[in-house]
């Protein structure tokens, strides 16, 4: 039977937004607050702020909206299913009637999101956000989705139009603004981006998602030697203790390999990455991956260096036994496999997501991620691994310029890029290698790997001098970094 009245009273959050289930002055109340907070700036007790929310309003429709968000937001298919299986219960258990219009919004995003149409509970959340712009829920997860579905346009405007509805003395102002800014860099606007990325670290230094915005920024200008710098400063407010510690020490180790410090790279892998510690989240083996690739794709010797690492990776990602629940996990997935050896477990992952994708999954945008972008990187990384370069370009060449339509960032996505590089390359696909290399060189001149691989074009070509002239400049590009690695 539906329980209509068991809500609670009706009362105002501390951005003065009207709520069921208690105002901001009420346990529940506070549990919320508490919970947006560790939120924004990503500390690991969200969970429990939200649960114990749920524990004082059994019936409060935000605290089962937000329980179902975090259900969603690790790209994690068991804590998907949870979710799903109690936001169902809840629904049922309920009478929307008396839940106010903002309420039901995030009631119909999460339920939305829940079956699998991860763009529609964007949209759904954006335009809670026109009515409600200061619903820091609704921004804080709406930016995510777009970050998980590669929208840059949304991850910058959706927090651009609300700003200006925002006091700026308002503590979460801080958080919207290192949101924006890594909208802003995810678009582009790199020195708006860093600007607006510092402005947020300044109000609050243990903004990490802010600190992040700004290692992003430099990192997309090729000021590595910057970042590290910026990175050290601010250790003791990012390393640890907040759940952004673990990428942005992946943005670290990425500092570190263009800096030319493999070593660096791979003990900060094996000290935060992965080790026999790691819990094993989709999100932090996505990133041991990433660098792993990288180095494998350096050649014999950085590949020579990463040892029985790759082993353990693919270990922890065949644990999970993932389904098809985020394509962008799967690609990561299988270069673990690759990098163990272990062509049979690749080859089982792809098959297994051909066989999904080839049935109707409708308003499911893991689908159409899975079906246009997943499987052909998939496959292109496969052919890599077995050393067929030609079909790696012939697979990889046309997604290079919607790779951003399965997830992740620009940083995340250059594994993929730059496994066309090399591809080309070893293919011997030079007219293609040039033009891959002149883009990069054009729109990050400062990056030694750009000019480590034109050196390399131009050895392939014999043109001797200018592959002398390229290493001498990417040895220059690199120094500074070195030095401040060193320093």
């Amino acid at each position: 039977m539906k329980d209509v009245n068991a809500a609670g009273a009706a009362g105002r959050d501390r951005h003065g937004l009207e709520t069921t289930g208690g105002g901001a002055d009420t346990e529940a109340g506070e549990h919320y607050a508490h919970a947006v907070d560790s939120l924004l700036f990503f500390r690991g007790d969200v969970a429990d702020a939200v649960e114990a929310m749920r524990e004082a309003a059994p019936r409060a429709p935000l605290a089962h909206a937000f329980a179902a968000y975090l259900g969603l937001l690790g790209t994690e298919a068991d804590q998907a299913a949870v979710a799903r299986e109690r936001f169902a219960r809840f629904r049922e258990s309920v009478d929307q009637s008396g839940f106010t219009a903002r309420e039901r919004a995030h009631l119909q995003a999460a339920s939305v999101w829940l079956a699998g149409d991860i763009e529609r509970a964007g949209t759904l959340l954006r335009e809670l956000s026109v009515s409600w712009p200061r619903d820091a829920l609704a921004l804080a997860v709406g930016h995510q989705i777009d970050f998980f579905t590669g929208n840059a346009a949304s991850l910058r405007d959706r927090i651009a139009g609300a700003l200006s509805a925002w006091d700026e003395d308002d503590p979460h102002y801080g958080p919207l603004l290192g949101m924006f800014a890594f909208g802003l860099e995810e678009s582009g606007h790199y020195a708006r981006a860093e600007q607006v990325g510092l402005a947020a670290v300044a109000r609050n230094a243990r903004d990490v998602w802010g600190i992040h915005a700004v290692v992003h920024a430099l990192e997309m200008q090729g000021r590595f030697a910057e970042g590290i710098g910026y990175l050290d400063a601010r250790r003791e407010h990012w390393g640890a203790g907040n759940m952004m510690a673990v990428h942005n020490w992946w943005h670290y180790a990425l500092y570190a390999l263009e800096a030319g410090d493999t070593g660096r790279a791979l003990q900060i892998y094996d000290a935060t990455l992965h080790h026999a510690g790691s819990e094993g989240l989709a999100l932090e083996l996505l990133d041991a991956s990433a660098l792993l690739w990288r180095l494998l794709l350096d050649g014999p010797t950085t590949a020579g260096a990463v040892g029985g690492r790759w082993e353990a990776l693919a270990d922890a990602w065949a644990a999970r036994d993932d389904g098809p629940h985020y394509a962008f996990n799967d690609t990561h997935a299988v270069m673990a496999y690759l990098g163990a050896g272990r062509m049979r477990e690749a080859e089982a992952l792809v098959a297994d997501r051909a066989e999904w994708a080839a049935r109707p999954h409708p308003g499911v945008t893991n689908h159409t991620m899975t079906a246009q972008v997943g499987l052909p990187v998939c496959r292109a990384l496969i052919a890599f691994a077995q050393e067929r370069y030609g079909h790696t370009v012939d697979l990889l060449a046309p997604q290079r310029n919607r790779l951003q339509t399965f997830g992740g960032s620009h940083a995340q996505r250059d594994a993929v890029q730059r496994t066309l590089i090399e591809a080309a390359l070893r293919a011997g696909r030079y007219e293609l290698a040039r033009t891959l290399l002149s883009e990069r060189l054009n729109l990050r001149p400062s990056s030694p790997y750009n000019w480590l691989g034109q050196a390399r074009l131009a050895d392939e070509l014999g043109q001797a001098a200018l592959a002398a002239t390229a290493r001498d400049r990417a040895a220059a590009l690199a120094a500074p970094g070195m030095s401040a690695l060193n320093g």
